[in-house]
């Protein structure tokens, strides 16, 4: 069974003769405590392209000291990690190996380099003797193992390394002034902040390592699109740029007006984004949340659930409304399953905010109006259905349909289908996308304000609200080249979903209460507390159905709209 750690800590490097300060006295320190040497031997695992380390992610299996065993560092801030240990087994454990099944997906994990460490640690007290922070004063030798990547090759560069460095780790929850106050003490002495972020970074570097096999296609997309966006985008820009030329030759009047800018030209000439930067930095962002998100999921962390499936409805969103950039018919199928991933993480999900929704009713209602055991009821209704969710939900990650999608998602990254206009600047093509999603969200909303109160009703009110939720995030992708005005535009359409979102939630709750009074009334309880949570639910829905038409006139003014337009 793995557990875990939360690791926060300082990484500092030193030469050799460079000699520790006393920190007795430092902060709240009152005394130093000796408590001995460590012999460490780890052995760091990765694929060979290096797709852990890319993203600050470690894995090693280590003997020695206390907490003998596998470790996996997953990053949550900068210097602050969360550890997960399991036993000591021959091969990674599936536990772990779990953990990094996004960034790995049917990679085979190898030993890239041994470290041993010889590890003098010392104890940081307060006057009552609580322990505030742990002092490791460390000497490391690195090494690739035989048959590592780049092992033995000819200009690979030294297979050894050495130095000296030292951490100190928080042994409690409070303790950032501390840290700080033995860094400016560590720093008076000589000691210097580390120059990798980890061993293992450094253990590469110094010993020569060079990627084997592919890296992250997150990483690659991104260093290729600090040049452009590749070979589509290049291509769309050269016949943009040929257009381009040829109205210079055609008018010389706007070549004189120009001073030899593009109309793509930012200040000092640097180009300025295209459609393709814009729209693949959004997209990459969200398969980036994906793919940093499946070890939060797998691990229950709160919250994690709900902002993986957020992240997979933004990219199928930024699919449907950018089809002048991306090709649909490419990314199309891509978004049929990223809808299926989004179902399948929204059971749970749905399942909490419903419950919460109603248990939050119910303590509004009197205890005299609460007739019956109605918070059993729901209880079991909630509990009935929570059995088996997680489960589900890791068997889908752990499935053969999921790592399609990832390696699709890479897919997708590494080569974009990109069309003509993603070569065009940005601001023009991006507007019109939005503006044409609001389009869409106009008639609907117009439509459910016109359609007979009831189930009519509520069927175009939650279209609505889905169209407005796709023009909102529309509008966020483009606000690196739009700004302000995209953000506000934004704002206001986040608003209307809000309200369509809210009355849409009203119309689930009164389905459940219906089925909750039933099932109470079979079992001979009676339905008269869930009834009337049903009734203000009805009367929320209309409220909010009487809301619509003033939220929607100052969410669709034409100065708005105006606004977008480049």
């Amino acid at each position: 069974m793995a557990d875990t750690v939360r690791e926060i800590e300082r990484k500092y490097e030193a030469d050799d003769d460079t000699r520790l300060p006393d920190l007795a006295g430092v902060d709240r320190v009152a005394t130093v405590v000796e408590a001995g040497t460590e012999n460490l031997d780890a052995v760091y695992y990765d694929t060979s392209g290096g797709r852990l380390a890319a993203d600050g992610i470690t894995l090693r299996r280590r003997t020695g000291g206390k907490d003998a065993g596998w470790h996996l560092k997953l990053p949550v801030a900068p210097g602050v990690r969360d550890e997960v240990r399991a036993p000591l087994s021959d091969t990674p454990p599936a536990e772990l190996t779990a953990l990094v099944r996004s960034r790995v997906l049917d990679g085979e994990l190898i030993a890239l380099v041994r470290l041993r460490t010889r590890r003098t640690v010392r104890v940081l007290q307060d006057a009552a003797g609580t322990p505030l922070a742990e002092v490791a004063e460390d000497v490391v030798s690195a090494h690739r193992p035989d048959g590592a990547v780049g092992a033995g090759k000819a200009g690979a560069g030294p297979a050894e390394a050495h130095w000296r460095e030292i951490e100190v780790e928080l042994l409690g929850d409070d303790g950032a002034g501390l840290l700080d106050e033995v860094g400016r003490v560590l720093a008076a002495a000589g000691v210097r902040p580390a120059s990798a972020a980890s061993k293992l970074e450094r253990a590469l570097a110094e010993t020569g390592w060079g990627r084997g096999g592919s890296a992250s296609p997150i990483t690659r997309q991104g260093e290729r699109d600090a040049h452009g966006c590749g070979k589509a985008a290049g291509k769309a820009k050269s016949e943009a740029k040929g257009k381009g030329k040829m109205k210079a030759k055609s008018g010389a009047k706007s070549k004189s007006k120009g001073k030899g800018k593009g109309k793509g030209a930012g200040k000092g000439g640097k180009r300025e984004p295209t459609a393709g930067d814009v729209v693949l930095s959004y997209a990459r962002e969200q398969v980036r949340v994906i793919i940093e998100l499946d070890p939060a999921v797998r691990r229950d962390l709160p919250d994690a659930v709900h902002r993986m499936r957020v992240a997979t409805r933004r990219l199928r969103s930024a699919f449907r409304s950018y089809t002048t950039v991306l090709d649909r018919a490419a990314t199309r199928p891509i978004g049929n399953e990223l809808q299926w991933l989004a179902a399948e993480l929204g059971v749970e999900r749905d399942r909490e905010v419903l419950t919460a929704r109603l248990r939050a009713g119910m303590a509004e209602v009197p205890g005299t109006l609460r007739l019956g055991p109605v918070d059993a009821r729901l209880r079991i209704w909630s509990e009935r259905r929570r059995v088996g969710a997680r489960d589900q939900v890791l068997a889908v990650l752990d499935g053969p349909r999921y790592l399609s999608l990832l390696k699709t998602l890479h897919a997708f990254l590494a080569e974009p289908p990109l069309r003509k206009a993603a070569g065009r600047p940005a601001p023009e093509v991006v507007a019109k996308a939005v503006l044409k999603d609001y389009r869409r969200l106009a008639g609907r909303v117009e439509a459910a304000l016109e359609a007979p109160a009831g189930q009519e009703r509520d069927e175009a009110l939650h279209g609505a609200r889905k169209a407005a939720k796709r023009t909102r995030y529309a509008a966020e992708a483009a606000r690196p080249a739009l700004g302000g005005a995209a953000k506000k535009f934004a704002k206001r359409t986040k608003r209307v979903q809000q309200l369509l979102g809210d009355h849409q939630d009203s119309v689930v709750a009164r389905g459940t209460l219906r089925e909750l009074a039933t099932q109470a009334q079979r079992a001979g309880e009676g339905g008269f507390t869930f009834g009337l949570l049903y009734g203000r639910e009805e009367a929320l829905a209309a409220d909010r159905e009487r809301a619509l038409p003033d939220v929607w006139k100052k969410a669709s003014r034409r100065k708005h709209r105006a606004a977008l337009r480049p």
